[in-house]
């Protein structure tokens, strides 16, 4: 089984920077992308970034440029610094891992989540 503990939410005001981490533990497993999404209240789950194990990311269009994905796969972690928050990118920050015994056998797993807030 994997699991996936988020970490680093909190409030902060706009324009603020917040940094939340992921740790996915697989021991005889190997991550391999992994991904942060979020979810506001009444709206669906939306993806923000991905980062595969060689590094390549991917980031929604409403965050390039602010947000940077980072992964350490000695720990399997990734992070994700958020700078120039807005209002709108309160929410519940979930972390995805994809984790399998091979490439073409991998299963997703998901954190419980990590509330960002961004107000004054």
């Amino acid at each position: 089984q994997v699991q996936v503990v988020e970490s680093g939410g909190g409030l902060v005001q706009p324009g603020g920077s917040l940094r939340v981490s992921c740790a996915a533990s697989a021991s005889t497993r190997t991550i391999y992308a992994m991904g942060w999404y979020r979810q506001s209240p009444g709206k669906q789950r939306e993806l923000v970034a991905v980062i595969t194990r060689g590094g390549d990311t991917n980031y929604q269009d409403s965050v390039k440029g602010r947000f940077t994905s980072t992964r350490d796969n000695a720990k399997n972690t990734v992070y994700l610094q958020m700078n120039s928050l807005k209002p709108e990118d309160t929410a519940v920050y979930y972390c995805n891992a994809g984790a399998g015994s091979s490439p073409f056998a991998i299963n997703q797993y998901w954190g419980q989540g990590t509330q960002v807030t961004v107000s004054s």
